[in-house]
């Protein structure tokens, strides 16, 4: 039947059996990715997001204009216990992947996978995605453990017949709305495949809405705050759909192809095709429809591509069962997971030297990469505009900056070269200003025209930002300016400075 009314036991068919745990091989595999990460832990520079989040993170709030208050907080605590440093924040990560090492390779225990498939699983977390979002301290480390982390408990909810795990799955959701609310796709895509593939009867458990519950409460302080803000996160998401929503639509389909590796594909798909066909896993087959209904609901809502790498990793790691099954040659197996794994590392660790990798395509392949590399030259370059002021016109002067990759370096490195304060008009950093009535002279570093402006009266071309290694980010088409001559008071000039992205 369609809603998957008869339970597996009534029609006959058992549930996968649970095999054990191959702690050893997953083990390895937990140990060569974290091994990659603290190699490469301190090379390069900050990437523009964990210099935000420090930035942000220093003036802690139940939420802020552009995402919840875990990462920025994560970071701001990294820093308090280990010093301002790279290797500091970005410590958290290395659990974060570990662990999605091992969701992967219990989620693949859930749906009946035996060592070979656990241990192809696991390196489902030596991809790109995954070594990227946890090399840095972005928000996407903990939010990839979380997807696997909830699908694992539902897995265990409904093939194992434990309601319970509903409660905990309840209590992972809505400690996780406080880093992303992308957690809500997910639940929302599966619900409507329970919907459409059923088993439908387990809408009516008590147990699924006691987690629902959880959920609210344990979520709430941040609902709260995005109620009593105007629901900022809306503006935020609207800004991004409006900003980067073409580009999105049209790269979601060949960026899922990119996301776990193109030797993974078939494996994923295969974890497609045996949720709806096995009817051992008749109870979870609608996390299989979830994922056509989550692009689908991407491409209608503009959301970025990346948004479905935690359900498309569970299933590759589901997709891992038959793959064991009926690829006898292991060496098949080992070759291309090795293949995937060097590659990604490659291209999304900061492995190359930092005045090579200018002249590989690796930038244009990771924008991460890119993104870490040239601050300290930058903010030099901004040092030495500020230096060449008039004395007289040093006290008045401030920072301020287009966006805030800028602001958060400017913040970073401008104290131990007496750079006055940073202000910026992008996202979160718009609520730290406006500046002082005092400041009147403001060095202004920016991708833009200020002549469309009309804050300033005049401002005067400087310099150029140049990394000095030939790698192209947003940073190489930044000029810095000296403005005079501002228009009004700075409160009443800092709204036309707002802006999300």
């Amino acid at each position: 039947m369609i809603d998957g009314s008869p339970s597996i036991q009534e029609a006959g068919v058992e549930a996968p059996g649970v095999q054990k745990l191959a702690w050893k091989p997953v083990g390895a595999v937990a140990a060569t990715a974290a091994v990659a990460l603290l190699l490469t832990i301190n090379r390069y520079d900050y990437h523009r997001d964990e210099l935000y989040f420090r930035m942000i993170g220093a003036h802690p709030k139940w939420g802020y204009v552009d995402q919840p208050p875990f990462t920025p907080l994560l970071t701001r605590a990294c820093v308090e216990v280990f010093g301002d440093s790279m290797w500091a924040i970005r410590v958290p990560g290395v659990l974060f992947l570990v662990a999605a090492v091992f969701l992967l390779a219990l989620i693949a225990r859930e749906a009946g996978g035996g060592a070979v498939a656990q241990t192809l699983a696991a390196t489902g977390a030596i991809t790109t995605f995954a070594l990227v979002s946890t090399h840095l301290a972005l928000t996407t480390g903990p939010d990839f453990v979380v997807w696997l982390l909830v699908v694992l408990l539902v897995m265990r909810a409904l093939l194992r017949e434990r309601p319970r795990s509903w409660l905990l799955a309840g209590l992972v959701v809505g400690l996780a709305l406080y880093n992303k609310h992308l957690v809500i796709l997910l639940l929302l895509t599966f619900a409507v495949g329970v919907l459409i593939l059923g088993p439908r009867k387990v809408l009516l458990s008590p147990w699924l809405w006691a987690g629902l519950g959880i959920a609210v409460v344990v979520g709430l302080p941040n609902l709260l705050y995005q109620i009593t803000n105007d629901f900022p996160q809306l503006d935020m998401a609207a800004a991004l759909a409006e900003n980067k929503g073409d580009d999105a639509r049209i790269t979601m389909i060949p960026l899922q192809l990119a996301w776990l590796g193109p030797f993974f594909v078939p494996v994923w798909i295969a974890g497609i095709v045996t949720l709806l066909r096995n009817p051992a896993l008749r109870p979870v087959r609608a996390l299989g429809l979830a994922y056509p209904l989550m692009l689908v609901l991407l491409f209608v809502i503009a959301g970025q591509p990346y948004y479905t790498v935690g359900l498309l990793a569970a299933l590759f790691a589901i997709g891992a069962v038959p793959v064991e099954r009926r690829v006898t040659r292991r060496w098949i197996l080992v070759a291309g997971a090795a293949v995937n794994a060097g590659f990604a590392i490659l291209t999304s660790l900061p492995v190359l030297p930092v005045d090579v990798v200018g002249r590989t395509p690796i930038p244009a392949i990771n924008q991460g990469i890119s993104d870490q590399i040239g601050w300290p030259r930058y903010v030099q370059q901004v040092a030495a505009v500020y230096e060449a002021l008039p004395a007289a016109d040093k006290p008045h002067t401030i920072l301020l900056t287009g966006n805030y990759g800028e602001a958060g370096a400017l913040d970073r490195y401008g104290p131990k070269l007496g750079l006055p304060p940073v202000y910026s008009g992008q996202n979160e950093l718009w609520w730290l200003g406006p500046p002082p009535r005092s400041a009147t002279v403001v060095v202004l570093v920016t991708q833009g025209d200020p002549a469309r402006s009309t804050a300033f009266g005049s401002c005067e071309h400087k310099a150029d930002l140049d990394n000095g290694y030939g790698v192209e980010n947003e940073e190489q088409t930044a000029r810095v300016f000296v403005c005079r001559g501002l228009t009004g008071t700075w409160s009443d000039l800092w709204p036309s400075f707002q802006h999300f992205d």
